[in-house]
């Protein structure tokens, strides 16, 4: 028996923040805890939104203490201000980091601590059983795609290692794609959070198991992806673009429901430990990902998958001799630097980084099993 999951209702387009606000007031709250990052605040975007809540009749708190990569403590800071100020729901304003911090704010508001009881692998979910109160998102980022997914990323404060916190009922109730909240990104951010969203949906196409909903989605994403992130990254204003994109990063994370796989388990510790972006990270490790897997014995469905994305790159004239190449042509024009030494990463750290990826659960639906071994021959190869 498998479970499919796609509930989340989406507002896409012009309209739909102030529709987000209106449906707010209409479900009968009346107190918001907008999590956020500072940045947003800077930005003036963390304005919009309140501005937007408070003319529909909504009283807002804005915690705006979330982390680049969302650590322990965000998560408890921001339930203390949910409790504290007696809020009844949750928004969620950002990228990746925002959002997978709300989900848990959503959770750790109505149950006790301590967070890592709760952790995917220890099956924590089946503790997950208090009533909660909704989330929504708004994501300011075309990558992630968190807005419709059902877990979060927090680095724990014992392991320094990014924990998956995964459950069903953490799905936000409401995401809204708007695509004039993304305009302000600069072109490299553009860049790497987009391949975090091409990336969700190269290994959810290549995870193995039936899921037939989500390779489809998979592979619209693909072609959303790339047909639209170039004209972002050099047209930033382009809102039709940039609401492409955001459909492309929702439907990525909508598809990995299938599973992700070795790339995400090596991006991982990098972010956790060194700070790394999520996104750029995974675009710098996704070509010798690939091209580990192009060298093993693959079966005719495993090369047929791979064979459907390098037809996506040939028919729009960007393909290499193989799709490792491809990917890696087309990632250095939209600017990656490839090449983890130039991202502050010694040679003499890949042993640990190789473990800790190997810990990762994300490489159990990798499209071919992989060891420590195959991990830290990825990573030198992506040196």
């Amino acid at each position: 028996m498998q479970q499919f999951n796609y509930p989340t209702i989406i507002y896409f387009g012009d309209g739909a923040l102030d529709q987000l606000s209106s449906s707010i007031t209409d479900r009968g709250h009346k107190h918001v805890l907008l999590v956020t990052d500072a940045t947003l605040v800077e930005l003036g975007l963390v304005a919009r939104v309140t501005e937007s809540l408070f003319a529909s009749g909504a009283e807002v708190t804005v915690f705006d203490k979330v982390h680049p990569n969302p650590i322990e403590e965000d998560t408890e800071l921001g339930a203390a201000a949910f409790n504290d100020n007696g809020c009844d729901a949750i928004v969620a304003l950002g990228g990746g980091s925002p959002m997978d911090v709300a989900k848990v704010i959503k959770f750790m508001a109505t149950h006790d601590g301590p967070l890592a009881q709760y952790e995917d692998r220890l099956r924590g979910d089946s503790l997950i059983t208090n009533p909660m109160p909704p989330v929504y998102a708004i994501p300011t980022t075309a990558g992630t795609g968190s807005e419709v997914g059902r877990s979060s990323v927090v680095t724990m404060r014992a392991t320094c290692k990014k924990t998956i916190f995964f459950s069903p009922t953490l799905m936000p109730d409401i995401a809204v794609l708007a695509p004039e909240l993304t305009t302000g990104l600069p072109p490299h951010t553009t860049a790497a959070t987009g391949l975090d969203a091409f990336t969700h949906a190269l290994e959810s196409w290549l995870a193995p198991g039936f899921h037939p909903m989500a390779d489809g989605i998979a592979i619209e994403s693909l072609k959303l992806c790339l047909d639209y992130l170039p004209v972002c990254v050099e047209e930033g204003t382009d809102l039709e673009a940039r609401g492409k994109m955001l459909m492309a990063a929702t439907m990525g994370a909508t598809a990995f429901q299938k599973g992700l796989g070795m790339i995400h388990s090596l991006a991982h510790p990098l972010s956790a430990h060194f700070g790394l972006h999520h996104g750029l990270t995974n675009a710098i490790l996704l070509p010798a990902s690939i091209e580990f897997m192009e060298s093993k014995s693959l079966n005719n469905d495993q090369r047929t998958r791979l064979a459907v994305v390098q037809n996506l790159f040939e028919e729009r004239g960007i393909a290499g001799e193989v799709l490792s190449s491809s990917c890696r042509s087309w990632f250095e024009k939209l600017g990656i630097r490839f090449g983890l030494s130039n991202h502050g990463i010694a040679e003499e750290k890949l042993e640990f980084l190789a473990e800790e990826a190997f810990d990762d659960p994300c490489h159990a639906t990798n499209m071919i099993p992989v060891s420590r071994a195959d991990l830290l021959a990825t990573l030198r190869a992506a040196l």
